[in-house]
C-alpha cells in the first residue's frame, strides 16, 4: 500500500485544495443601480429587489452562517487530542473493491466525503476512512474478519434513529446481537465488518469509537501491553474485558479460537496514527527493538510518514502533519 492516502489526509485537515461534493446551489448578490437596493438571484434565477438595511442584514447573516458552518467544519475535521506519548488516532486504511459503493455507504453514515489528487476520502470526527488502494494494487485479499482486526467501530448518538437514516440512504444495516437495540452491524459489499455501538451523551450525532483485535489469547495481555508501552495506550477494561486508549480510538482486544491473517493487503490494510514528532518517535522505537517496515520519508506537502506491523500482524502506518 501507498503512504500517500496520508498526504490526502494532512490536505484535508490543513486546508490544501481539496473538493467537497455535493455542492449546493448558493444565491449570489449584485449591486443594483439604485444607491438604496442590492438585487437578489436566486439558484432558480429569480431576481427580487431589497432595501439597503435588509440587504445588511442579510449579508450579516451569511457572513454569521459561513463562519459558524466553518467552524463546525473545522470542528469535525480536528483529529484529538494527542496524548502524553504524542499519539492521536489518524486513518483506516482501506483496499476498496469499489470505492464508490463504499464512499456512498460512509457518506449515508454522516461522513463527509473529499476528493483530492483524484482520490476519495471520507471524514468523520477522529478518523479519516481512505478508500483508495495503492494504484495498481489487487482487490483486497480477503474481508476483515478473519483477520487480526477483526472490525472497527463508530459510536452514534442513538442507534435506532440513525439506523432508520441509513437505511433509507442504502446503507447496508444489520442489527445488533441478540435483539440489542444500542448495537448495529454495517458490512461493506468488499467485506468491512464495523460494529455501531450508542452514546446518548455524545455531542455528535457520530464519531470514531473503536479498532477490535482478535489475537490467541496468551497474545492479549502482550498486544495490550504493547500498544501502551509504543503508543502510549493507557490499559484499561470494560465490561471485563482489556481494551487500551488512544485519543480518538480504544483498542478492544477479543480471544480467537483460531490463528488470523495479517491485515496487510485485507479491506482494511492498515490503520493509521499520528504523532507529534516522527522522528522522535522512530528512535523511540527503534530502542525498543522495532523495525520499520517502511522508512522514514517525508511527501511533497511536508507529511511525514513511516510504516511498521506489529507482532501480531497488524499493518500500522504513522505520521506526522506539517504544523497548522
Amino acid at each position: 500500500m501507498s503512504g500517500d492516502g496520508s498526504d490526502v489526509h494532512a490536505q484535508l485537515f490543513f486546508g490544501a485544495p481539496a473538493q467537497v461534493e455535493n455542492k449546493a446551489a448558493l444565491p449570489s448578490f449584485r449591486k443594483s443601480s439604485r444607491t438604496d437596493s442590492v438585487r437578489f438571484q436566486s439558484p432558480a434565477n429569480g431576481e427580487y429587489r431589497i432595501g439597503r438595511e435588509v440587504s445588511m442584514k442579510i449579508a450579516l447573516f451569511a457572513g454569521l452562517l459561513f463562519a459558524s458552518t466553518f467552524a463546525v467544519g473545522t470542528a469535525a475535521a480536528q483529529p484529538f487530542p494527542f496524548n502524553e506519548a504524542g499519539v492521536t488516532n489518524g486513518h483506516w486504511h482501506l483496499n476498496s473493491r469499489d470505492v464508490a459503493a463504499n464512499e456512498k455507504i460512509f457518506v449515508g453514515m454522516g461522513g463527509k466525503a473529499f476528493q483530492a489528487g483524484g482520490r476519495h476520502r471520507v471524514l468523520f470526527p477522529g478518523v479519516m476512512i481512505i478508500l483508495d488502494g495503492a494504484p495498481g494494487a489487487p482487490p483486497p485479499s480477503g474481508p476483515s474478519q478473519g483477520s487480526v482486526v477483526n472490525h472497527v467501530g463508530f459510536v452514534v448518538n442513538n442507534v435506532q434513529e440513525q439506523v432508520a437514516k441509513w437505511k433509507a440512504a442504502g446503507v447496508p444495516v444489520e442489527p445488533g446481537s441478540n435483539g440489542r437495540l444500542d448495537q448495529a452491524y454495517v458490512n461493506t459489499p468488499d467485506g468491512l465488518r464495523i460494529e455501531i455501538l450508542e452514546n446518548k451523551n455524545q455531542s455528535v450525532p457520530i464519531q470514531s469509537e473503536h479498532v477490535h483485535f482478535f489475537l490467541p489469547e496468551a497474545a492479549i495481555a502482550q498486544s495490550q501491553a504493547w500498544y501502551g508501552k509504543h503508543f502510549g495506550a493507557k490499559a484499561g477494561q470494560r465490561n471485563n474485558a482489556p481494551i487500551a486508549d488512544i485519543p480518538g480510538v480504544q483498542l478492544r482486544f477479543n480471544k480467537a479460537e483460531t490463528a488470523q491473517a495479517p491485515t496487510k493487503g485485507r479491506i482494511l490494510d492498515h490503520i493509521g496514527f499520528d504523532v507529534k514528532d516522527l522522528k522522535a518517535f522512530i528512535r523511540t522505537l527503534e530502542a525498543g527493538n522495532i523495525k520499520l517496515d517502511r522508512p522514514y520519508t517525508v511527501n511533497d506537502i511536508g507529511v511525514g510518514i513511516a510504516f511498521v506491523t506489529d507482532p501480531w500482524g497488524t499493518y500500522i502506518e504513522i505520521n506526522e502533519r506539517p504544523p497548522q
